[in-house]
């Protein structure tokens, strides 16, 4: 059986399960709703543009925020992998920061940028930047010695050595790192969104909590986890295994 049908099966039973018990105990709608509520939620939602607005608001930010940590997160690991003073020092810090939750930033952020989209995607940016600036100095750091000593008897050197040789190796480890700054980034975006003024699917889930739309909190919950999962599966996992098996590195 492939893997898609048995997640399907997998799913729908489990929202078969969740319908049978919330009915079989009688809670209510505003406690925990069924799946048959959290689908006429979504339906309206989606009817209404609500959620359309707020998908649209939500990877707008998530665009610019992971398009901006993989550059500034390529740029710095590379720099990290490449001087030893650096690494010692600045490498030092983006290990301590990398511990620190993104959401932890976001009264910084407010205070630096305003209540605004500059505030929301510096936190995202940051989400994804670190994550990304490891991943890449580890890449670097792990190119095979013997890579660099063939090119050298071959008269590779300096900047032909590091672009024809060393970068090209440390691919999978980019690719790794792409993944963790997307993941990364999209948790930090719903973050901050809970404490933004809209549009977005984390302010429209602070909404709805805080009117007791429970529906539409589960719905949102819902379409962050498959959004999150089916980018994830279907483009990263896949894009991953494939620089895996062009590399040679798999199993």
């Amino acid at each position: 059986m492939k893997p898609g049908v048995k997640r399907l099966i997998f799913f729908a039973s489990l929202f078969i399960i969740w319908e049978v018990v919330v009915l079989l105990i009688g809670w209510s709608p505003a406690v925990m709703p069924k799946p048959s509520n959290v689908a006429v939620a979504l339906y309206q939602g989606f009817m209404d543009k609500t959620l359309l607005y707020d998908l649209g608001a939500s990877f707008k930010r998530l665009g610019v925020g992971l398009f901006l940590a993989l550059i500034i997160g390529t740029l710095l690991g590379i720099w990290l992998a490449k001087s030893k003073t650096a690494d010692e020092t600045v490498g030092t810090l983006v290990l301590a920061l990398q511990s620190v939750p993104s959401i932890v930033w976001l009264p910084l952020a407010i205070i630096w940028f305003g209540f605004n989209e500059t505030a929301i995607i510096f936190i995202v940016t940051l989400g994804g930047t670190l994550v990304m600036t490891i991943n890449m100095r580890m890449g670097i750091k792990s190119v095979p010695p013997l890579y660099i000593k063939a090119a050298s008897t071959m008269g590779a050197s300096g900047v032909e050595m590091f672009w024809k040789i060393i970068l090209p190796a440390s691919v999978p480890y980019a690719v790794t790192g792409a993944r963790l700054a997307w993941a990364f980034a999209w948790r930090a975006l719903m973050a901050a969104e809970l404490l933004s003024m809209g549009p977005g699917l984390g302010y429209t889930l602070k909404y709805a909590a805080d009117f007791g739309q429970m529906s539409l909190v589960f719905g949102v919950i819902i379409i962050i986890c498959v959004i999150g999962s089916v980018v994830d599966l279907v483009i990263f996992q896949r894009f991953e295994k494939n620089v895996i098996k062009r590399w040679g590195l798999d199993s």
